[in-house]
């Protein structure tokens, strides 16, 4: 059995989880998340949600863990939320924004400017002697790491400099220059 699947999802105060017709919607004091629910059973009581899968079958069994998760996700992010940091690394690279627009420079001939997502809440720390960071903060993880990645994928870091956009705490694979 699946021991992510079969650990039971408990609900903080502040929080409410209906599901109806094979839709779960969760909400709180960030926001609401609703996600489709398929191939397995859930079942809400006295502050639990359960997640039971209907047979052995191999693609029950994956989506037991699956739907677990996802489910995990929507109530922790409706009650405290997540945050995702990035740090632009390289001489030139600066981030700025204004609203929910960000503007990031990135050493191309232009600016990249993005609109974001309005469930997606933007800040930029631009220290002098350290390295730009942009603060990506929501309710909704899957938004929130498609947009992280999606800035990510202006300017990748590269493996000899480490110049790029990645990820605060990120670990890149460095490769050792050529010899002369």
């Amino acid at each position: 059995m699946s021991r992510i699947g079969k650990a039971p999802i408990s609900i903080p105060e502040g929080v409410t989880v209906n599901l109806n017709d094979g839709v779960i919607t969760v909400k709180g004091k960030l926001g609401e998340l609703s996600q489709e629910i398929k191939d397995v059973n859930v079942k809400v009581e006295d502050n639990e949600v359960v997640v039971e899968r209907p047979s052995e079958s191999k693609d029950h069994k994956s989506k037991h863990g699956l739907y677990r998760a996802l489910i995990n996700h929507m109530v922790e992010g409706v009650s405290k939320g997540f945050t995702t940091e990035l740090e632009l690394v390289g001489v030139g690279y600066r981030a700025s924004h204004q609203g929910q627009k960000l503007d990031m420079a990135l050493g191309f001939s232009h600016n990249i400017v993005m609109d974001l997502a309005p469930e997606v809440k933007l800040e930029t720390v631009s220290e002098k002697g350290k390295n730009p960071i942009i603060k990506l903060t929501s309710h909704d993880k899957q938004l929130l790491g498609q947009v992280a990645a999606k800035i990510r994928s202006f300017r990748k870091p590269e493996p000899y400099k480490g110049k790029g956009v990645k990820f605060v705490g990120e670990e890149l694979r460095r490769k050792a220059g050529k010899s002369a």
